[in-house]
């Protein structure tokens, strides 16, 4: 599995813009490959918000043969003389190829099998997200 993270951070109180730009069905879920598509919101009291998007493909080759396709290049080209919304602050980007499988991954903070504290992969998943954030 390959999993594209993109965290967008906008100023306040419009982080609901970003998850309803990225909650509508396009032409992303129908291309080979794609497995599927989550939005996270990080919470906070004041200040800057941020949203996590998460693409899942069954394989970096899939991403890129995305990435190459001529339904995401005219996308990209019908916003190129738009400007970004003034309330996204900054976007970061990172890929994650990892396995999916019935074992345990090692842990992040090194320990490798169950008994010291193997983490299973949507645990790392999570312990990765963190990191991000």
């Amino acid at each position: 599995m390959f999993i594209q993270m993109r965290k967008i951070t906008v100023s306040e109180g419009n982080a609901e813009q970003v998850i309803s730009r990225f909650s509508q069905k396009g032409i992303i879920e129908q291309q080979e490959g794609f497995v599927d598509l989550k939005i996270l919101e990080k919470k906070v009291r004041r200040g800057e918000e941020k949203v996590v998007v998460l693409v899942t493909w069954e394989s970096e080759d899939d991403l890129k043969q995305w990435e190459k396709s001529d339904a995401h290049i005219a996308g990209h080209k019908a916003k190129l003389n738009q400007s970004k919304p003034d309330y996204v602050l900054n976007t970061k980007s990172r890929n994650i190829t990892y396995a999916r499988s019935k074992q345990m991954l090692k842990n992040p903070l090194g320990h490798q099998n169950e008994k010291q504290g193997a983490l299973p992969d949507a645990a790392r998943l999570a312990f990765l997200l963190l990191r991000f954030l």
